[in-house]
Parts: structure tokens; C-alpha cells; sequence
């Protein structure tokens, strides 16, 4: 296996070192190939974007959706294009803004923040705020990959700035540990995933749906005395981003509601609605309904 392992590795290296100019002609040359050809999950990416823009015309959502595969191709080879991307060349293109004031939330009483984040623009290089931060420990969490040599490889490649990856089951006992050695500490949360059945405890109105969504951040930050940042991501133009976080709060030591994640909710909401192209459609987000929810509930 570990052969296998520096076998992708060195491919996705070589590959890496096309410049970015035939990077992007390969993405859009794969654009046809996965829209048109291989299709992939195009049912879903309609069907989801007909329920978030019931507004929109077909013109309309058949445009969302070409700038949607057109991203999805850039985003690969931008993945890519991580393999070896030096220091300087990631920091022109990926930059990130209010870092003053996020460094200025951390006191004697705080000395962890979560980046409540989305799937939305180049998620991948986020992990990059390591090399902004160099007096900050700077963590993400992840979700494993079902396949162990892709998972590696990923988590070697988000890992190479100097940060550090929990896994999700792993979060709680590694943030208390940072918490008790005082550390300073920034931590990344994807959180617009679909929770499963039984991590259900809240749902929000979201592009037209009542959204079950993760709780466990900001249960989490209540335990932690954490402030809470979302991470408002644009596109200038392609190939380049900015990463601008905007404080969303402190949940409230006793509050039993969920307030800080519906403000993430809807800031993330306000971005899809704005560049929509930029957000991950291609997974299914509303399969597990309120109603049936509900039903579940009462059959317990």
C-alpha cells in the first residue's frame, strides 16, 4: 500500500507542474467530458437547483449550472496544482482578510476560534491560512475517505502548510487538549454537509428548505468559551481568492437554541444566492425532510 501511495503521489506531483495556463485548458476541455459525456450527477445537480431557485427560468438554471461544471473542472486541477504550488505562488492566490481582528479575539479567556465554512469556491486551499498565521495553530476537521490511499493523499496535501487535520470523531478530545495547554488555535469547520439521522437536532430555512444542519460547532464552541468567525469566500477571477472572515459571535454559556448556526446558515446562503456556481450541487442536501424527521421522532 505505501507503494501504491508514493505511486499517486509522484503522478499527481508531475501533473502539478503544468503551468496554470494548460491546467485550465485541460479543465475546460474536461468540462464537455463530465457534463456532456460522463454526466455526472446532473439529475442531482438540476433537481437541487431547481428547489434552491424555484424563481429561475431553465435558461436560467442551465446557465448556474454550466458555470457550476465549469468550476467543479477548475477546482480539480486547482487541487491538483497543490502538489506543488510554493509559498509565495498560494499566498498571491489565495489571501485572506480581517486577520487583525480575528487575532484580536483571542484573550485570557479565549484561545480558540472557529472558520465556519461552506463547500463553496476552493475549499481546499483554505488551508493555506497557515502560512497568514504563523503565531496561530491553525486545525481543520475532516471527514475520512472511504478509499485509504485517496484519503492519505488529501490528508497529506492539506496537512503541508503547517497545519494540523482532526477527524471528526477525534474533535471534541483534541480541542479540549489545545484548550487546556492554552494554545491559540484556529479551527476550520465544512459544516453544510447533510447530517445523518441520528446527529439530527436542528433544522433552518435554507434556499428554500427547512435544512437539517450541524449543531455540533457551536455546541462545541459553548464548551470552549470559542468565537465563532464564518469564512465569506470570493472569486476575483479564476484561479485567485479571498477569504474574508466576519465575526458571527459567542453562543451564550446557558442557550439551548442554535442562533450562531443559523447566522452561518444564512451568510452562507447570501453567498450561494449571489455567485451560485461557486457552491458543491452535486451532493444530495434535502433527502432527509423535516416531515420525515418528525416521523421518525414519533415512532421512537
Amino acid at each position: 500500500m505505501a507503494i501504491l501511495d508514493k505511486l499517486l503521489y509522484a503522478l499527481f506531483w508531475l501533473c502539478s507542474l503544468l503551468p496554470f495556463w494548460l491546467m485550465y485548458a485541460i479543465s475546460d476541455c474536461a468540462y464537455f467530458v463530465v457534463r456532456y459525456v460522463v454526466r455526472y450527477r446532473r439529475q442531482v445537480v438540476r433537481s437541487n437547483l431547481r428547489s434552491a431557485f424555484p424563481q429561475h427560468s431553465e435558461q436560467q438554471l442551465d446557465q448556474v449550472e454550466a458555470g457550476f461544471y465549469h468550476f467543479f473542472c477548475d477546482q480539480f486541477v486547482e487541487m491538483v496544482k497543490q502538489f506543488s504550488m510554493s509559498r509565495e505562488t498560494m499566498m498571491k492566490r489565495m489571501r485572506f482578510e480581517g486577520l487583525d481582528q480575528l487575532r484580536d479575539s483571542f484573550s485570557d479567556d479565549v484561545s480558540i476560534l472557529f472558520v465556519m465554512l461552506g463547500h463553496y469556491g476552493n475549499w481546499e486551499w483554505i488551508a493555506s491560512l497557515q502560512y497568514w498565521l504563523d503565531d496561530v495553530h491553525c486545525t481543520q476537521i475532516y471527514h475520512r475517505l472511504y478509499n485509504r490511499s485517496f484519503d492519505r493523499l488529501l490528508l497529506n496535501l492539506r496537512q503541508h502548510y503547517g497545519g494540523e487535520c482532526i477527524t471528526m470523531k477525534d474533535t471534541a478530545r483534541r480541542l479540549i487538549r489545545l484548550k487546556a495547554e492554552g494554545r491559540k488555535t484556529v479551527v476550520g469547520f465544512i459544516a453544510d454537509q447533510q447530517p445523518k439521522w441520528r446527529a439530527i437536532h436542528h433544522f433552518t430555512p435554507f434556499l428554500h428548505h427547512d435544512t437539517a444542519v450541524f449543531t455540533g460547532a457551536e455546541t462545541l464552541a459553548r464548551k470552549l468559551n470559542a468565537v465563532l468567525y464564518y469564512g465569506h469566500v470570493t472569486r476575483p477571477r479564476r484561479g485567485y481568492y479571498v477569504c474574508q472572515m466576519q465575526p458571527i459571535g459567542t453562543p451564550a454559556p446557558d442557550a439551548a437554541s442554535f442562533d450562531l448556526t443559523d447566522t452561518y446558515m444564512q451568510l452562507l446562503e447570501h453567498d450561494i444566492v449571489a455567485v451560485p456556481h461557486l457552491w458543491l450541487w452535486s451532493h444530495k442536501r434535502w433527502s432527509r425532510t423535516k416531515e420525515r424527521w418528525l416521523e421518525r421522532q414519533a415512532g421512537k
